[in-house]
C-alpha cells in the first residue's frame, strides 16, 4: 500500500499593490508607537529637574513638595471626569437607543447628523457657554440644593455666588463627551443581529424587554469602549474647564461651593504663560502624570472590552 502523495503548497504570488499596502500599514503602525515613545521620553526627561530640584527653589510649588502640589490636581481631574461620565453615559445610551430602535428613519437620520455635528463644536465654544450662560443659570439651583440638601456632604455649601463650580464644569464636560458616546453606542446597537431581536419579539417580549435582553447585552462591550473614550476626552479637556471652573485648590467633594480643585490640563494652560525655569518642568511633570493616567484608563478599558466580547455576527 503506497503512502498518499503530498502536494506541495505553492505560495501565493504577491502583487506590487499588496506589498505596498502591507508595508504602508506596517510603517503607519510603527509610527504611532514611535510617536508615543517620543512623547513619553520627552515628558520623562523634562520632568527630571522637577524631582531633583529642592522644592524651596521652585516658586510654583509654594513651599510644598511635588506630590502635595500634584495630588489636588489629580483629584480634580478624576473627580470632574467621573461626574461627567456619570451624567453623560445614561443620556447617551438613551439617545442612541431612541435613534436606533424608536425614532422614524428620517428623524433618526437627522438626529444622527446633529449628534455628529455636535462633536465638532470647539471646546472654546463650550467654555463660553458654560461660563456665561450655564453658570449664572444654575446658581439659584445650587442655593436651593444647599438649603434643602445641605446635610449631604456633596451639597454642604456654602453655595457659590457665581455658579462656577466643579459641578458646572462637569456638566460642560458631560455635554462635550455626549456626542462621542452616543455615536459609538448608536453604531453598536445597530449591529445587533436582527434574528436576536426578532426571536425576542416572537417569544412575546415588549420592545423594551427585547432591548434589555438582546440589544444591551450585545452592545455591552461597545458601551464600555464608548464610555472610556469619553472619559479620555474628559480627562484631557483644557480650555472649557479653564474658562468655567473657578479653582481655589485643595481637595473637596463639595460640588456647589466656591472652593474647587483644579484639573491638571486646566492648571497647565493657566500657569504655563507665566512659568519660567524649573517651574516649566513642574508643569511638564504634571503633564506626565496626566499622560500616565490616560494610558492606564485606556488599558483598563481594553482589558474590560476583551473580557466581554460578545459580538456574534452581523445582521
Amino acid at each position: 500500500m503506497t503512502a498518499p502523495a503530498t502536494t506541495a503548497l505553492i505560495p501565493a504570488k504577491q502583487r506590487p499593490g499588496d506589498r505596498i499596502f502591507s508595508g504602508s500599514a506596517l510603517v503607519a503602525g510603527s509610527l504611532i508607537l514611535a510617536v508615543l515613545a517620543a512623547v513619553a521620553a520627552f515628558l520623562v526627561l523634562q520632568s527630571v529637574p522637577a524631582v531633583t530640584t529642592d522644592p524651596e527653589d521652585i516658586s510654583i510649588l509654594r513651599g510644598e513638595n511635588l506630590l502635595e502640589y500634584v495630588w489636588p490636581l489629580v483629584f480634580g481631574t478624576l473627580w470632574s471626569a467621573t461626574i461627567a461620565l456619570i451624567l453623560a453615559v445614561p443620556v447617551a445610551i438613551g439617545i442612541a437607543l431612541f435613534i436606533s430602535h424608536y425614532a422614524p428613519r428620517r428623524l433618526a437620520q437627522g438626529l444622527g447628523y446633529v449628534i455628529d455635528l455636535l462633536a465638532a463644536v470647539p471646546s472654546v465654544v463650550f467654555g463660553l457657554w458654560g461660563g456665561n450662560v450655564l453658570a449664572p443659570a444654575v446658581q439659584p439651583f445650587y442655593t436651593w440644593l444647599e438649603q434643602n440638601f445641605g446635610w449631604f456632604p456633596l451639597f454642604a455649601g456654602p453655595a457659590s455666588g457665581t455658579g462656577r463650580t466643579i459641578l458646572t464644569a462637569s456638566v460642560v464636560l458631560a455635554v462635550m463627551i455626549l456626542p462621542i458616546i452616543t455615536a459609538i453606542c448608536r453604531e453598536v446597537f445597530l449591529q445587533t443581529p436582527v434574528l436576536h431581536e426578532e426571536a425576542a419579539l416572537a417569544l412575546g417580549a415588549t420592545r423594551w424587554e427585547m432591548i434589555r435582553m438582546a440589544v444591551l447585552p450585545f452592545g455591552r462591550a461597545g458601551i464600555v469602549s464608548a464610555a472610556m473614550l469619553g472619559l479620555g476626552r474628559a480627562l484631557g479637556e483644557t480650555m472649557a474647564v479653564a474658562m468655567v471652573l473657578s479653582a481655589s485648590g485643595g481637595v473637596t467633594f463639595n460640588l456647589i461651593s466656591s472652593s474647587n480643585p483644579s484639573t491638571i490640563a486646566a492648571n497647565i494652560a493657566l500657569s504655563f504663560p507665566e512659568a519660567y525655569g524649573v517651574n516649566v518642568n513642574v508643569l511638564i511633570a504634571t503633564g506626565l502624570i496626566l499622560f500616565a493616567i490616560t494610558l492606564l484608563v485606556n488599558t483598563i478599558a481594553r482589558i474590560v472590552v476583551n473580557r466581554r466580547k460578545d459580538f456574534s455576527g452581523a445582521n
